[in-house]
């Protein structure tokens, strides 16, 4: 991990590799997806209810992996829980993580009811990031994953009202 002058408080930027990494670990399904002969991709194929939405959610998303991966607190290390707060923290967002990965496998295996998407695979996302930022102290990645899981979850929920 490196970082370089403070910018607010005990915020720094900086780069922080496992940010990367998790980015990288969340977007697997979406890499092995081709690999999958699906009758039906609903998630995939969704037609688009708002502009707006889609501009606010790309944003957001975008800015919650960018936050994650180049804002780093100051006294964190590469690996850190330590802490109390920390492990549980780290422990969430790894089941987070598990969940998300198991919503995966019910849509890949034809369980692709609304519910299943929205929860496992529009919901968990954002709450991925807000606790690597609660984990990493990183407030504005936080904030940031909680606006997105608002905007995230309200865009696809119209989206897939439409569709």
């Amino acid at each position: 991990m490196f970082k370089w002058v403070r910018i607010l408080g005990s915020q720094y930027p900086g780069f922080w590799v496992l940010g990367l990494i998790i980015f990288a670990l969340q977007e697997i399904p979406y890499m092995v997806m081709p690999l999958f002969k699906l009758s039906a991709n609903p998630i995939m194929e969704m037609r688009e209810s708002s502009v707006f939405l889609d501009i606010c959610e790309k944003v957001l998303g975008s800015s919650c992996i960018v936050l994650m991966t180049f804002i780093v607190h100051n006294d964190a290390k590469f690996f850190s829980a330590a802490a109390e707060k920390e492990r549980l923290f780290f422990c969430i967002a790894a089941g987070i993580l598990l969940l998300n990965y198991f919503g995966w496998f019910l849509y890949f295996t034809g369980h692709q009811s609304v519910a299943v998407m929205l929860i496992f695979i529009v919901a968990l996302p954002p709450l991925l990031y807000l606790f690597v930022g609660l984990w990493r102290k990183n407030t504005a990645l936080a904030i940031t994953a909680c606006v997105f899981l608002i905007v995230h979850f309200v865009h696809v929920s119209e989206n897939l009202k439409i569709t």
